[in-house]
């Protein structure tokens, strides 16, 4: 990898607040049901760039089209507050977007994207301090940039914010933009009454379940890594998991799958490991909208459309000692099985009422939390298979290589695929896991998931 793995240190050029380029009035948005799931959390989102226009240049066109695409998805421009209930609410008061215009000395090809806690982290993705979206550009060495992004993610999924990044880029090169946002929260509000259904009990927790924390646990850090997978690997493990006569199972289905036994390897005394996987409910819902929603508004009422949260995670648990022994195609069924019931209009108008009937006590989902000591390891996973790599183009080319990066902070795994910017099939794994599981992914899993290097990107 030659000088990859440098040390290098960026240096703040200028901090600018973008507001929306058209006057929002002050309102209030309510978060949605499927909103209130999340914690408040963080996810960053980086492009890197090998070439761009003089740099100044860049970065005025970066902005400029920041404050038009603000106008159309103005939430992003708010602040989360408290109601009188205590649950979070957005106050779309266009406060802004903090932006830094940042410099790096150091060249795009040097930089060691296999390692974003080192390279990434609080470097070319910024810290969000305050509002709901903070965007840094930081220029290189080499005449190429980085376009990082922090979002809350009690505001937004990842599908929401592809559909903000691809119309943000959209602006900057003056073409329509081709998905507006709908912020309609009547789209998701529970059934009168809401109906009760015991099973989400399974999947989510009310805080005040939650065990007292453990003060003798210690606790472990998660650690990123970034791989990329080539499109054989992926078909390979894809017909290992249909092996058989088995149902064709989809490629996340089988990587999830392969995730699973390795993850299994782990000789750690624990006899169980929990595998999760983020399902979208966007097309669930969907007709359900369609009939209830009118379809001679001008607003788009598609949930295709939706800006927030809608997702739900459902998950498996299995003995440790069973998922090594069993055929790559059994623990596929395993995973079909659990992510299943979950691929229903009905899951979600439920997951949407089980919320309504605890607030306003917040919940969390199960897989992201230990009950007790003797609780497996568990990791979750979420396809990013819609991330539009080749689409943030701002006028100066598509971006050499682009990854969420999610170091949230909990105990739980998170795993996310996405498609690579080679268009050949191949997949760019971001992981965030504990060492113990990274160690068996660069041996068990050596043969699939491949560190990434700069020889790889063409940098």
């Amino acid at each position: 990898m030659g000088s990859c793995g440098t040390t290098f240190s960026v240096s703040v050029k200028k901090r600018d607040i973008i507001a929306a380029a058209l006057p929002v009035q002050d309102h209030w948005l309510p978060m949605s049901n499927l909103d209130l799931l999340l914690p408040p959390l963080d996810v960053g989102v980086f492009f890197c760039y090998k070439n761009s226009l003089p740099l100044d240049e860049s970065v005025a066109v970066v902005k400029k089209s920041l404050a038009q695409a603000l106008a159309q998805f103005y939430p992003l421009a708010g602040e989360v507050v408290q109601n009188n209930l205590g649950e979070p609410e957005l106050l779309c008061n266009n406060r802004g977007v903090d932006f830094i215009h940042a410099h790096a000395d150091m060249e795009l090809k040097n930089i060691d994207l296999h390692h974003p806690d080192e390279s990434v982290e609080r470097k070319l993705v910024p810290l969000k301090k305050q509002g709901v979206l903070v965007v840094q550009v930081t220029e290189l060495r080499c005449g190429g940039l980085v376009i990082g992004c922090s979002f809350d993610h009690r505001v937004a999924d990842a599908y929401s914010i592809n559909i903000f990044l691809t119309a943000w880029a959209e602006i900057a090169q003056s073409k329509p933009i081709s998905s507006l946002p709908s912020f309609r929260r009547s789209m998701l509000i529970p059934r009168h009454p809401p109906i009760m259904n015991t099973f989400y009990d399974k999947l989510f927790l009310p805080l005040s379940s939650l065990p007292p924390p453990r003060s003798f646990s210690p606790i472990n850090p998660l650690i990123s890594r970034i791989y990329y997978m080539e499109a054989k690997d992926i078909s390979l493990l894809q017909s290992k998991s249909s092996f058989n006569g088995n149902p064709k199972r989809s490629k996340l289905v089988s990587f999830t799958a392969f995730l699973w036994k390795i993850m299994a390897e782990c000789e750690d005394g624990l006899n169980t490991c929990k595998m999760g996987v983020v399902v979208n409910g966007r097309e669930r819902l969907d007709k359900v909208n369609f009939d209830k929603l009118s379809l001679s508004s001008t607003m788009p009422c598609s949930m295709q459309n939706y800006f927030g949260n809608v997702l739900s995670i459902p998950y498996g648990e299995a003995s440790s000692s069973e998922l090594k022994e069993m055929p790559l195609s059994r623990v596929a069924d395993m995973v079909h099985e659990f992510v299943c019931p979950a691929m229903t209009e009905e899951h979600f108008l439920g997951l949407i009422d089980w919320v309504e009937l605890h607030r306003p006590e917040p919940a969390v989902a199960k897989i992201y939390v230990k009950m007790d000591e003797n609780d497996g390891e568990a990791i979750v996973v979420s396809s990013g298979q819609r991330f539009p790599v080749d689409s943030i183009d701002f006028g100066w080319g598509k971006p050499q290589f682009g990854s969420y990066h999610f170091p949230w902070g909990g105990q739980t795994g998170y795993v996310m695929p996405m498609p690579s910017t080679r268009k050949n099939g191949d997949w760019i794994v971001y992981m965030h896991l504990l060492e113990k599981h990274l160690d068996l992914v660069e041996t068990k899993g050596m043969n699939v998931f491949k560190p990434l290097t700069p020889s790889y990107l063409d940098l």
